[in-house]
């Protein structure tokens, strides 16, 4: 393989696992420092080295981003910018606002700096199987280097188009998943609420047509209360309702379902739902008791 070096910043719930694929497949891999010390730790062990941002931009070759939000990447990017190397590719893993996205890329691109957008789907569980998947925004040029990479983490790769398309879709495809939650979770309210209980609810759907891996994983706490069913907190899902109402505010699009689902994840992060252990499928909890239900 052509050798590239690789640096990572973010190695969290879902960094750790793309990181851990990186490095045990055989590229060198520079990791900055993370708040919890075990991920670090584990990633050394396994070969990795560790460097401050501005080293890591200095000796990295591709750089992965996996963090909160555009404000963080936008940070990240300004402090590594006077230390990358020409020729050099920023891969922007997180869910960020595309507008942020494109202004970056400009920004890397007057300084010989290339820029891509490659953000995910599925769980930390296939991050560490390296089985997630990926869509990538990005000219065909850096695609095609930054791929074999990616595939360390990925199985499925969707190249969408030039840079800020990735974000675009990542946004569409949360639309989707996260307006599925916040059904699912009113569902179970009326359902408490007119005697019907969720085992009973939950033998009807699954197996059925409106079955589907993300309500497995919704019900894996609402019905089963695995509280890691799906570690995806509900401040990330209401970041990215708002990324995507923005962008179709933009796009002069009505959001009739988007902004009704954004409120659903706005209510239970006013609720006391902003946690870092406050995953996704707990909105069942924070939409019953607005609703008067004991769960």
């Amino acid at each position: 393989m052509t050798q590239e070096s690789i640096g990572f910043v973010g190695i969290g719930l879902m960094g750790h696992g793309m990181a851990k694929n990186i490095v045990t497949k055989g590229y060198p891999l520079t990791v900055t420092p993370h708040r919890n010390r075990a991920p670090v730790d584990d990633l050394i062990g396994r070969g990795a080295t560790e460097a401050t941002l501005e080293d890591l931009a200095a000796r990295s070759t591709i750089i992965f981003l996996t963090l909160p939000g555009s404000p963080q990447v936008a940070e990240t990017v300004a402090r590594m910018a006077p230390h990358l190397k020409p020729g050099s590719v920023v891969v922007d893993c997180s869910t960020s606002d595309p507008t942020v996205t494109t202004r970056l890329a400009a920004d890397l691109a007057a300084k010989g700096v290339h820029f891509a957008d490659a953000p995910l789907s599925r769980t930390p569980k296939e991050a560490w199987e390296g089985t997630l998947d990926c869509m990538v925004g990005a000219t065909d040029e850096v695609f095609t280097r930054i791929r074999p990479v990616i595939a360390t983490w990925a199985a499925k790769i969707v190249h969408i188009g030039g840079v800020g398309d990735g974000h675009r879709m990542k946004l569409l495809n949360n639309f989707l998943s996260l307006s599925y939650a916040a059904i699912y979770a009113e569902a179970l309210a009326v359902a408490a609420k007119v005697g019907i209980s969720t085992a009973t609810f939950d033998s009807v759907i699954r197996g059925g047509r409106m079955d589907c891996g993300f309500y497995q994983t919704f019900m894996g706490y609402a019905l089963e209360g695995n509280r890691e069913a799906h570690r995806f907190t509900l401040s990330n899902a209401y970041k990215d309702l708002r990324y995507l109402e923005s962008m179709a505010n933009a796009a002069a699009v009505t959001t009739t379902m988007a902004s009704a689902a954004k409120n659903s994840f706005a209510g239970a992060v006013a609720q006391g739902g902003a946690g870092p252990e406050d995953y996704v499928p707990h909105l069942t909890d924070f939409v019953a008791r607005a609703n008067g239900v004991r769960r």
